[in-house]
C-alpha cells in the first residue's frame, strides 16, 4: 500500500491524496519517507559493512593460524586440563597444612602421582615381559604342551565339537596347527606390537601432561576465574559460573567412575589371576584395564578364563572359589558405575554415561571425557532455554482455560 502513495500524490495532488489516505496512512507515509536512505548514508553503511567483513576475515585467518600452530599440543593440553581438574581438590585439602604454597603442593601431588602410576605400571610391565619371555622360551625348546580336552567339552551346545577338535589338534600337533594358522598369527603379532607401541607413546604423553597439569594446578584459582570468564562470555554472566562448575564436576565424575572403576577391576581380577597361576596373568590384567576403559563388560575376558581353568584344573574347591570371585569382580562395574559416574554432577547419570560411551566411540580415550562434558553442557543449556520462556508466553499460558 505504501508503494502506491507517490503515484496517488502525482495524479490527484497532495491535498486530495492526503484526504484519501487518512491520518494513519499519512503518519506511516511520513515515517517511510524519513527512513529513506540518502546516497551519502548508503556509502557510509557500505563502508562500515566492508570494514566489518575485513576485520572478521582477518580474525578468522588469525584463528586458523593459531589453531594450526596449537594442534600438535592439543591432546597434551586437553589431558593436562583433565588431570589438573581431577587432582585439584586434593590440592585444596592440602592448602591449609602447607600454608597455601600452591607451587609446593602441586609439585608434591605430581611426584606422588608419578609414584602411584609408575610402580603398578612397572610391576605390570615386568609381569607382561616375564610372561612373554617364558612363552618364547617354551616355544623355542619345544616343551610347550597343551593338555588334551576333556570329553565333556564335545558335549557343549553349538560349538562344543569344533572346540574339542581344535583343542585336540593343539594338544597332539601344535607345530602343524601353528603352521596352518601362520598368516593369522603374524597379523595378530603385528597388531599386538602396534598396540604396545601406541600404548608406550600414549603413556609418554600422559606423563608430560601430568607435569603440565602440575603447572596448571599451581595457578588453579586464576585458571578457574579464566574459565568462568570464558563461559560467561559465551553463555551469559548468569550461566557462566554454572557451566564452568558443570564441566569441572563432569570431568571428575568420569575420572572417578570410568577410569577408576576400570583400574579397580584390573587390580581385583589381576590378583585372582596371579594367585591362581593363570598363564599370562599380566597380559590378561592389562586387557581387563583396556576393556574397562572401552566400556565393554569384563566378562568378555573373565568367562573364557574361568572355563579354561575349570577344564584344565578340574572341578575343586579352589577352582570354584576362583570362578565365583572372578565372575563377581567382573560384574563390579555394574554396581560402581551408578554410584560414581554421576556423583556430584547436576545432570542425570544416563546423560554422563551416554556422553562417555559416545565420546569413546568418536574420540577415543580423550573423547571419554570430552563427550560427557559436551553432552552435559548441552543438556543444561537446552533445559534452561526451555524453562526461560518470555513473560508474554507465560501470561498467555496461564490465561488459557
Amino acid at each position: 500500500m505504501h508503494g502506491s502513495v507517490p503515484y496517488v500524490r502525482s495524479a490527484l495532488g497532495d491535498e486530495l491524496a492526503d484526504r484519501l489516505a487518512g491520518p494513519d496512512s499519512r503518519s506511516d507515509m511520513a515515517e517511510e519517507e524519513s527512513m529513506l536512505l540518502t546516497p551519502i548514508t548508503e556509502r557510509v553503511m557500505s563502508k562500515a559493512l566492508l570494514d566489518v567483513l575485513i576485520r572478521a576475515g582477518l580474525v578468522a585467518v588469525l584463528a586458523i593460524f593459531c589453531f594450526r600452530i596449537f594442534v600438535p599440543f592439543l591432546n597434551l593440553m586437553v589431558w593436562a586440563v583433565i588431570l589438573a581438574t581431577t587432582l585439584y581438590p586434593l590440592q585444596v585439602r592440602l592448602r591449609r597444612s602447607l600454608d597455601g604454597k600452591d607451587g609446593l603442593i602441586a609439585t608434591l601431588i605430581i611426584f606422588v602421582a608419578f609414584a602411584v602410576i609408575l610402580v603398578p605400571t612397572f610391576m605390570l610391565g615386568a609381569a607382561v615381559a616375564d610372561s612373554i619371555e617364558n612363552m618364547m622360551a617354551i616355544v623355542r625348546n619345544g616343551s610347550l604342551r597343551i593338555p588334551p580336552p576333556a570329553e565333556s567339552v564335545s558335549n557343549w551346545p553349538l560349538v562344543g565339537q569344533r572346540i574339542y577338535d581344535f583343542w585336540q589338534q593343539a594338544s597332539t600337533d601344535l607345530a602343524g596347527l601353528a603352521q596352518k594358522f601362520a598368516p593369522q598369527l603374524k597379523d595378530a603379532a603385528l597388531v599386538v606390537l602396534t598396540t604396545l607401541t601406541g600404548l608406550g607413546a600414549g603413556l609418554l604423553v600422559f606423563f608430560i601432561a601430568l607435569i603440565v597439569a602440575g603447572i596448571l594446578m599451581a595457578h588453579g584459582e586464576k585458571g578457574y576465574y579464566s574459565a568462568v570468564q570464558i563461559a560467561s562470555r559465551i553463555s551469559g554472566p548468569e550461566n557462566g559460573p554454572q557451566i564452568a562448575d558443570l564441566c569441572t564436576s563432569t570431568i571428575r565424575a568420569v575420572a572417578q567412575g570410568v577410569v577408576g572403576i576400570a583400574f579397580i577391576q584390573m587390580l581385583l581380577i589381576g590378583i585372582g589371576f596371579v594367585v591362581m597361576g593363570v598363564p599370562g596373568a599380566g597380559l590378561l590384567a592389562l586387557a581387563v584395564l583396556l576393556i574397562g576403559i572401552m566400556q565393554l563388560p569384563a566378562t568378555l575376558l573373565t568367562v573364557p578364563v574361568i572355563a579354561f581353568v575349570i577344564v584344565t584344573e578340574g572341578v575343586s574347591t579352589a577352582t570354584i572359589i576362583f570362578s565365583i570371585y572372578i565372575f563377581v569382580a567382573g560384574l563390579a562395574d555394574n554396581v560402581l558405575k551408578p554410584l560414581l559416574l554421576g556423583r556430584g554432577v547436576a545432570v542425570p547419570m544416563p546423560v554422563v554415561l551416554i556422553g562417555a560411551l559416545g565420546g569413546m566411540v568418536t574420540g577415543g580415550v580423550i573423547g571419554l571425557f570430552i563427550g560427557p562434558v559436551m553432552l552435559a553442557v548441552g543438556y543444561q543449556l537446552f533445559w534452561r532455554w526451555v524453562k526461560d520462556q518470555p513473560a508474554t508466553e507465560n501470561i498467555g499460558a496461564r490465561e488459557q482455560p
